[in-house]
């Protein structure tokens, strides 16, 4: 498939996304250009972040429910009933009855009874029992059915790419604050120790000043992809309901199974993956904000086929006294993510073929830091190692966070600001990408482009009767 295939794809067709009043630029700008106080500054950034007074002691139980059972939603039930903190799932929730079925066997071991399998997530929602959601369905519903789980007073722990957009971001964020709800981002970098002690290593000025970041985000491949054709959905799946907020479609195996390589379910199999070493970067910077401008080269360069998404990025974020740049990939054999051995014992993986690490350029000395578990090193002159940490795997801390805040009523590790923000840098190189490798200006306050008013279509998203994101006033 040709590079200009990414040009603005299905979720931007016709179905109703013409410029509004706020979009349309004031009279008089020059050509192309579109002043940013133009673009509302997002309701989020009146408010912070306060999950309110506790309503339940240090011992309650705390009642979830799953939505979204595949194999990585099934994992997240069962890790957290493993972590014998007094909690039971009353709902495994999926719209296809082939999944699920582990979670509901496991946890049933666990808990002494089974959880009710159910499709639709309005019951989970309707049930004053259940105290927390486990969102991990396809992106495309993650917003959806947060703000609908906040909505009914639920607490939320949300698998990433958080959203499928920019202004779902800044509407996760504002219903936090609106509703009171504790909302953990599934970025469990952010609760791992070894990832705090980077922050104080780096804030202690030991590696100078930061000059330049490298993000990697590589995965094996290439990985060939036959687009299944159109057909009648089994009678196992709701695929009104699986479909959602997404333009109408007619089922197809590789829409439901491959939903990664459509733009219309998430943010794309590369940035899905990469975001999680975006936050990581994040975090340990000490969070900046949004570039100045980012730009995207690249597209589908390995494998010329039907798949919307690119298999090969360089990313450039431009900020005002350090610069940022990811390099992502799904065509490579040779570079590989750490090993469970090192992401929960004392090693460190080979920095050369390790796919997912971090570059942290200083004046005085460079960091190496990978995720999830697998450490971090300090290289200074003469390429000698002046200081390292070995990491754990920081998936059960993060459940236990979540757990703990939902108890405290305080605000958690991985919050919807830090997942919104990591999530948006994302989403502006795809939008790149998608608009022919153009290079976008960030307006820092609205979170709009500047320059280009379909990108703007693209922060704004486009939702199926029905199926609406709620006013978050």
């Amino acid at each position: 498939m040709k590079r200009r295939k990414f040009l603005i794809s299905s979720a931007m067709g016709a179905a109703g996304l013409g410029l509004t009043a706020c979009e349309s630029g004031k009279q008089g700008s020059p050509a192309g250009e579109i002043e940013s106080e133009s673009f509302p500054v997002p309701a989020y950034k009146s408010g912070q972040l306060a999950a309110g007074t506790p309503s339940m002691g240090a011992n309650d139980k705390i009642v979830l429910a799953l939505i979204g059972a595949g194999g990585w939603g099934s994992n997240h039930a069962i890790e957290f009933s493993n972590l014998k903190a007094n909690v039971e799932f009353k709902y495994i929730c999926d719209v296809d009855d082939t999944r699920g079925g582990r979670a509901i066997a496991e946890c049933g071991k666990i808990q002494g009874y089974e959880p009710q399998r159910v499709r639709d997530m309005r019951t989970v929602f309707d049930d004053n029992d259940v105290d927390g959601v486990i969102i991990a369905t396809p992106t495309h519903w993650h917003t959806l059915a947060a703000l609908r789980a906040m909505q009914a007073g639920k607490d939320v722990y949300l698998e990433k790419c958080i959203t499928l957009n920019v202004s779902e971001g800044q509407k996760l964020v504002a219903a936090a604050q609106k509703y009171n709800r504790v909302l953990q981002c599934g970025f469990q970098n952010r609760s791992a120790e070894y990832n705090r002690k980077a922050v104080e290593y780096i804030q202690s000025g030991k590696l100078g000043k930061i000059m330049n970041v490298s993000i990697f985000g590589y995965q094996l491949g290439p990985v060939p992809f036959n687009e299944k054709p159109e057909e009648s959905a089994p009678d196992t799946i709701d695929w009104n309901l699986w479909l959602g907020p997404a333009p109408e479609a007619a089922y197809s195996v590789s829409r439901n199974k491959s939903w990664l390589y459509y733009w219309d379910y998430s943010a794309g199999i590369l940035m899905e993956d990469a975001v999680h070493q975006m936050d990581l970067a994040r975090y340990v910077l000490g969070n900046p904000g949004l570039p100045k401008s980012v730009t995207a080269i690249g597209g589908r360069q390995m494998m010329n086929d039907n798949r919307e998404i690119p298999d090969n990025l360089n990313v450039i974020y431009e900020y005002d006294d350090f610069t940022m740049n990811l390099l992502a990939g799904e065509f490579c054999q040779y570079l590989i993510k750490a090993s469970p051995e090192i992401r929960y014992g004392d090693l460190f993986p080979d920095w050369m073929t390790n796919s997912d690490k971090i570059f942290i350029y200083g004046s005085e000395a460079m960091m190496i830091l990978g995720r999830m578990g697998a450490g971090w090193q300090v290289i200074g002159k003469d390429g000698k190692v002046v200081d390292q940490m070995y990491g754990r795997f920081p998936l059960n801390d993060n459940q236990r966070n979540y757990l703990d805040c939902i108890r405290s009523r305080q605000v958690p590790n991985a919050n919807i600001l830090h997942g919104h923000l990591s999530s948006a840098m994302l989403h502006y190189a795809n939008m790149s990408i998608r608009l022919g490798n153009k290079r976008l200006m960030i307006d820092q306050q609205s979170e709009f482009v500047q320059n280009d008013p379909d990108a703007n279509k693209i922060v704004r998203g486009n939702y199926r009767e029905g199926f609406e994101l709620p006013v978050i006033a």
